[in-house]
């Protein structure tokens, strides 16, 4: 599982981020898929959350 926290943007853009500087590559080895997970946390004090499966390409 890869978790990626944001200030007031919103959990996609985590989800983005994580995919961009692929930082699933340091769990290679570890399983064939992990999570994604983008939480956001906004000043209204509302949460979001993103969650989505990937494949890890060996």
């Amino acid at each position: 599982m890869i978790i990626e926290l944001k200030w007031n943007q919103s959990a996609d853009t985590a989800i983005k981020q994580i995919k961009e500087r692929r930082y699933e590559g340091t769990l290679l080895g570890y399983g064939e898929e992990i999570l994604l997970v983008g939480i956001s946390y906004c000043k209204d004090k509302k949460h979001y959350c993103s969650i989505e499966t990937v494949k890890i390409k060996k």
